[in-house]
Parts: C-alpha cells; structure tokens; sequence
C-alpha cells in the first residue's frame, strides 16, 4: 500500500535540513525549506541504484507522479536506460537554431572560460578567433551535421594565410568545442577525431625573440638605451626593462599599487602573468632609483608606464621595439622581449642557480605533482643576483672595460 497522500504531504513541514517521504517502488518527495517539494524515482541500472527527477509538487500531482514513476521503472526494466532516454528527448526538442555551431560555441566558451578562470582578454581572443575563422562558414549550421572536413576547409583558409599558430590553437579549442558538444547530447561523434595527427597542419617555424648575447655588444646596447632621446616615459621603461626581463605585457601593464619601493619589491598579480600565479620581482638599487624619479611624473597611482597622450592606457610592446629601432638596433638585432634571453644566457654563464633563474623568469612548475608555486622559493638568492645583474650591466657599459 502507498504510504503517501495528498493530505500527509499538504501537512509535511519544513525542517532545518531537506528530508524525504516515502511512498512506494522507489518513489519519494523531498521535503525542502518553504514550499519547496520535489520528486525523485529510484531504480536500478547495471546493478547500480539511480536516481532520476520525477517534477515538482504541486505542479506534478501524488497520481502523477506514480504513472511518471511507473514509465521510469519500466524502461529501465526492458533495458532503456531512462537518464540517456530524457537526454535524448531534451536534445530532439532544441530547435535547429539552438544547435548551431555559433550558439554551441557561445555556450562552450561562457562555460569554460568561468571554469578555467580564463581573463577577460583570453576569453576574448579565443572568441575572435572563431568568429573570424570558422562562424562565417559554420556558424549557422546545425552541430551534428558538421563534419571534418567543413572544419578542416577553415584550417586551410588559415593555412593559405600563413597563420599556421592560431590554426593549431583554433584545432584545439575546435576540438574542446566538439567534445562538449557530445557531452551535452548535440552531437554523436567528435568529427575533429581524425585531424588531431600531426600531418594536419604544417610544422609551425619556433619564434626565437631577437636578442644580444655577447657581453660587449649587450654594454654597447645599455649605452645607447642611456642616450635615447624619446619620451621620458618610454625611456625609463626602456632602462628598467633590462634590469627586472619581465615579459614586455607584464612591464607595460604595471601598476604602481604593485610596488613597495621601501622593500625593493615588485609583486605582479597572477592575473597579469602567463602561468597564472602571483610573481615577485627583486628590485635593485638602479630599479628603484629609475621608479622613484618616474614616481614624480606618474605616481601615485595608475599605470607605471602610460601612453603620453592617454594617461589611462599604458604604452604598448611596439612602442618598446620602436624606441630600440630609433637605438640603432634592428628587429633582428633585439627586440623588447629579447631582453629575457639575454638574461637567461649571460647569468647561466655567470654560474648563477638555473631553478633560480627560472624562477625569475616566471617559468612556472608544470609538474601538478608536485608542490603548488611558490613564488617566493629562491627570493633571498633571487635578491642577490637581481642586484649582482644590475652592477654587472652597469659594469658592461663603461665603454673600453672588460665586464667582470
């Protein structure tokens, strides 16, 4: 006999915590805060107890909810799994607008980007990309009819246009897309299964960032960085980029908020730095004397480094390379980013700590074995090379010297 009526479910109260009533074969109502009831159907698939959502009360009737009860038990009884079958019928209800590839892409990113704790930029840049090269041609049509070779079609557009590195990135995130898309049902198979091999797309040239390597040439370099003519706030961003070789993006944006001058300390915020993870900068004396002066000009608050005509925007990585242009210097010679290998090469040479090196780069630990980043492993070294780099460059550009 059911235990449950309509009466002893009109009278259950609410208490501290949901709880159930149970009525029969597998049936029960929660019992939430307020008026909240809703019902559930137990059954049994491959010998593992399922749960599966029967409606809400009162909206789905005590009698109702045993014929849907009912239906549930009895497809899984006669070998049809009742969770894949609703999946299924929810999926058969969206409108062909509702699976297209623009909506599923829209879906897919606004999900992952808050999954992934993806910024503002990234997220963007990821959606430009596919707006650009794959919605003109995908975008109104149905998922589940795309196949590899629709996809593969853009990849060689990008690929006439030598764009070789954002086609790689755009298979990747293509086949994020597609695998999402099957989870939720729009899709069968994954149709960038078959271009994930290595032949799809041409071997991508590697980017070296230009940059001087021999002592001499690099003293000849600082010395011409000292004699720029530009404006002074390029000029001290392109003194102190030497000193700290943070990435260009990282210098640009800058904030003076992130600076404690009195300690000789920079912490750039783990949403501006590639790996994600809070990165300390030692400063050195000549660092912190280049900012006090500059705190004249652009302190206290605000970008470090701002454009001279917008103060609310920071001047750009072209800006950077242009002044080295107007040094004397070609692209091929050194470039803004270069300044990080030149760094890396010449302190490894030095004998220098390499895991403290590299920490100073910010090249952040892959292993997710291991312990989580720490960026202040190696400071109190890390202090002392920062300061030892700074005398060494100050020694290398006394013309006619030969560097320590």
């Amino acid at each position: 006999m059911p235990k449950l009526s309509d009466t002893k479910i009109r009278s259950a109260k609410p208490r501290e915590k949901p709880y159930k009533l149970f009525d029969g074969d597998g049936l029960y109502l929660i019992v939430g805060a307020g008026k909240a009831r809703w019902w559930r159907q137990r059954y049994f698939w491959n010998a593992k107890e399922q749960t599966l959502s029967v409606g809400t009360y009162p909206e789905i009737s005590l009698a109702l909810a045993r014929t849907r009860g009912a239906a549930i038990r009895k497809q899984a009884a006669t070998g049809v799994d009742p969770s894949v079958d609703r999946q299924d019928q929810k999926i058969a209800r969206l409108t062909a607008a509702e699976r297209t590839y623009k909506t599923v892409t829209a879906e897919w990113l606004a999900r992952t980007s808050k999954a992934r704790g993806w910024t503002a930029d990234h997220t963007e840049r990821v959606a430009r990309r596919l707006e650009v090269h794959f919605t003109p041609w995908l975008g109104h049509k149905d998922v589940a009819t795309i196949d590899g070779d629709d996809v593969l079609r853009c990849l060689r557009r990008m690929e006439d246009r030598n764009l070789i590195d954002t086609a790689r990135r755009a298979l990747s995130e293509n086949d994020l897309i597609f695998r999402y898309a099957k989870t939720r049902g729009y899709v069968k198979t994954n149709p960038i299964a078959d271009l994930r091999g290595p032949d799809t797309l041409p071997a991508v040239k590697v980017k070296h960032h230009a940059a001087l390597k021999d002592p001499a040439e690099v003293g000849a370099l600082m010395r011409a960085i000292d004699a720029y003519h530009g404006g002074f706030v390029v000029r001290s961003a392109l003194r102190f980029l030497p000193l700290v070789f943070t990435r260009p993006g990282e210098l640009q944006n800058a904030r003076w908020s992130e600076f404690d001058l009195d300690a000789a300390e920079w912490r750039i915020p783990a949403e501006r730095m590639k790996m994600r993870e809070q990165h300390i900068v030692p400063l050195s004396r000549h660092a912190v004397e280049i900012l006090r002066e500059l705190h004249q000009v652009t302190g206290p608050d605000g970008y470090v480094f701002p454009q001279a005509r917008n103060a609310s925007r920071p001047i750009s990585e072209n800006t950077l390379n242009v002044a080295l242009r107007a040094c004397g210097y070609t692209k091929e010679q050194q470039t803004a980013h270069g300044f990080r290998s030149t760094a890396s090469t010449l302190l490894n040479e030095q004998g220098w700590n390499a895991d403290a090196i590299e920490r100073q780069l910010a090249h952040g630990e892959r292993d997710k074995s291991r312990d989580s980043y720490n960026a202040a492993q190696y400071l109190p070294e890390r202090r002392k090379m920062m300061q030892a780099w700074a005398d060494y460059l100050d020694r290398l550009k006394a013309p006619m010297r030969a560097a320590a």
